[in-house]
């Protein structure tokens, strides 16, 4: 948990100014809608809100972000760790589908824990200007809890709760494509690495193979840097394009709130609307700041977790 809470916090600081972009265009922010659809569009968005809130305004929500991302990604990487010995104890065990279906129930399981706090970080980040976090926290709070929301019990704290939630089945319907494609893209790539281009390990395999484990499996050799960050930034580019039409539909629910505090949208709704304004190309608004932001990430990701596993001794 701490090495994957260390590998998530770093990656996504790294690329905070870019998933501010990122969510500004998705959501269809007014100010900066003119901009999205074009590779430029990124930069010059990046440059406006330089201007109207200084450095600082590229990380808005950025600390919310670090308070979410750190149990997200050690609930994930841990998760994972553990779905994968249940599933397959030994390396005999292994197959693409059981790799896939462990990602996709590690990613499940850590959005469940801290979908809230995802919501508060896209909604610090929609706002254009500066809001407390314990604001917004009320104000969301506050606003209806589903389509018919009955004013007399809007006292309940179950109903009120529920808004910090919404775009959750969505979040859940893409977590099972993405995680599941990205850790099953890694492994892949990375048994591959090992297998058949030995020059990209850190170390000679046959001459460094130590003891066997209980099971008879010798640890796995490091990649080397530039191999690691490969094959993560192939897991992070193939996943992302596989889940980021359910990603475009869950942001729009989010900020839902903001644009009308009076209206709850359901994630079949939204997406008709998406449709209907913008067509097919309106679920992959975003998708070439997505490929500039989730390569990177993902690759850095996967390698400080690789690494931190090594520090730890748990390799």
């Amino acid at each position: 948990m701490i090495a994957g809470g260390i590998a998530g916090t770093a990656a996504k600081t790294v690329i905070a100014p870019l998933d501010r972009v990122k969510i500004l265009f998705q959501a269809s922010n007014p100010q900066f809608e003119k901009y999205a659809g074009t590779w430029t569009g990124v930069f010059k968005a990046a440059r406006d809100i330089q201007r109207t809130g200084g450095f600082r305004g590229l990380f808005q929500g950025n600390s919310a972000t670090v308070l979410r991302i750190f149990p997200y990604a050690a609930i994930k990487f841990m998760a994972y760790e553990q779905y994968r010995s249940l599933l397959m104890p030994t390396r005999r065990d292994e197959t693409p589908y059981k790799k896939l279906v462990a990602g996709s129930m590690a990613g499940v399981t850590s959005v469940f824990f801290t979908y809230p706090l995802d919501l508060i970080r896209v909604r610090l980040a929609y706002e254009t200007r500066a809001i407390p976090y314990t604001a917004l926290v009320r104000k969301i709070y506050n606003e209806p809890a589903g389509r018919h929301h009955p004013k007399h019990m809007s006292w309940l704290p179950a109903l009120q709760i529920s808004n910090f939630y919404r775009g959750f089945l969505c979040t859940v319907a893409g977590m099972i494509p993405y995680a599941g494609v990205s850790f099953f893209t890694h492994d892949i790539a990375q048994e591959f690495c090992r297998e058949y281009l030995p020059w990209t390990l850190k170390t000679n395999h046959q001459q460094n193979r130590g003891l066997p484990d209980k099971n008879g499996d010798y640890a796995r050799p490091e990649l080397r840097t530039w191999a690691e960050l490969v094959c993560g930034g192939l897991a992070g580019a193939i996943s992302q394009t596989s889940a980021y039409p359910l990603e475009v539909v869950r942001r729009k629910m989010q900020v839902a709130g903001a644009l009308n505090p009076r209206e709850f949208v359901g994630m079949w709704e939204t997406a008709k609307r998406v449709y209907i304004t913008k067509g097919v190309r309106g679920f992959f608004v975003g998708l070439s700041i997505g490929y500039l932001k989730v390569t990177p990430m993902v690759a850095i990701s996967f390698l400080v977790y690789e690494r931190m596993k090594t520090q730890l001794g748990i390799n």
